[in-house]
């Protein structure tokens, strides 16, 4: 990273104590607090929002300064908010400044700034929530990380500030914006309606699909529009408005392929999830009469019968798996594995059914090439 980096796990319960922090605060470092959810358990929520931070804040040496990076609209229902709350309130109890900024961009994009150039990017149409009216202004990250700087040395002052872009910008005017810096052309605009897309957010809950949530649906429906105009005038840095900022440089070929892969990542581990399913769901139900003819003479009915069996519930466990979300590169692995182990057991019990008219054990080839494009797209970090 061309700096020291320390690797901490927040969920781990040794790092919510002040010893695990304060050796690597001395000297009276400060402290920058930029860790935060969008979904997740409770339990995460809490040690990344309350006791991680809490611990973070009582390790820092007397005087040093300290920064909450939260965000602005956080007055909703939504766990995102509730707990963003919170941690404002561990933080303001340890005298830390905090600072909410609205939609923060960058060069690269992750979570819902991905999301927004999926949208951005879809072939034929270009969906918004709404009439697509809602009001950004977003800020850099190059931005924000000066803005930061500035209340480290000179505290704004007790409370929360909010610090954004000087530009306002629609929801569809954002998403447009990102659609020619793509180089791609204009496309209608599809105006999803509110209750709809909360439906398509609680389906991405249900599914674990990431920003596809109904905190960021609810996000979108509202606007995240901060009103910089009080910290502006304490500080010196002027963030860049988001028209200057989004087209300073030509995207590039990897741009456009995160964009248009972004949604498939998902689509991908679905329809590998619906593949296992259905093949468990075979591998369970078929009658014996059905399948022993394949490995006749080459296996006692009994075992071809206990293998069917079997197989079906690793598969079901597979499909199960990949509906979660469950630890993708472990479910990566053994997918390839039991494709693997399929391909070489049926290669030596049954080899005729490599000649198969419609493919047969062909076409185990290209889903371990599709299980292998779903593990590299599900490897962000």
């Amino acid at each position: 990273m061309g700096f020291a980096t320390l690797r901490a796990d927040l969920a781990d319960p040794a790092t919510h104590r002040p010893e695990f922090w304060a050796p690597h605060l001395a000297g009276g470092r400060a402290v920058v607090n930029a860790a935060g959810l969008l979904t997740g358990s409770d339990n995460a929520f809490a040690a990344v929002h309350e006791a991680a931070p809490r611990a973070v804040y009582a390790a820092r040496e007397a005087g040093a300064p300290a920064l909450l990076v939260s965000a602005v609209g956080i007055a909703a229902d939504t766990p995102f908010a509730r707990w963003r709350r919170r941690g404002e309130a561990v933080a303001e109890a340890a005298g830390v400044t905090i600072l909410r900024p609205g939609l923060v961009m960058a060069d690269t994009s992750y979570g819902g700034t991905s999301l927004a150039r999926a949208l951005a990017a879809l072939p034929w149409v270009m969906p918004v929530v709404g009439r697509g009216t809602q009001r950004f202004n977003p800020i850099h990250a190059e931005d924000l990380a000066a803005v930061i700087a500035a209340c480290l040395e000179t505290s704004p002052g007790p409370g929360a500030h909010e610090i954004g872009g000087p530009e306002r910008i629609t929801q569809e005017g954002l998403l447009a914006l990102m659609r020619g810096w793509l180089g791609l052309p204009p496309a209608r605009v599809l105006h999803l309606p509110p209750r709809g897309a909360m439906a398509l957010g609680s389906v991405g809950d249900a599914l674990r699909m990431g920003p596809v949530s109904r905190t960021t649906v609810a996000q979108l429906a509202e606007g995240v529009e901060a009103d910089e105009t009080a910290l502006l005038a304490r500080i010196a840095p002027r963030p860049r408005p988001v028209s200057a900022f989004v087209t300073r440089r030509p995207a590039g070929t990897q741009d456009l392929w995160h964009a248009r892969l972004y949604l498939v990542r998902p689509l991908l581990r679905l329809v590998l999830a619906m593949l296992w399913l259905a093949s468990g769901l075979l591998g369970l139900l078929l009658p014996p009469e059905t399948f022993l003819p394949i490995t006749a003479g080459s296996l006692p009915d009994a075992a071809a019968i206990a293998l069917a069996r079997s197989g079906g519930l690793a598969d079901l466990a597979l499909g199960a798996a990949l509906l979660r979300n469950w630890r993708p590169q472990l479910t990566g692995v053994l997918q390839l594995g039991l494709v693997g182990a399929y391909t070489l057991a049926f290669t030596v019990l049954a080899p005729a059914m490599w000649l198969l008219p419609l493919g047969g054990l062909l076409k185990n080839l290209p889903i371990l090439a599709l299980i292998l494009v779903w593990m590299l797209l599900e490897d962000e970090r």
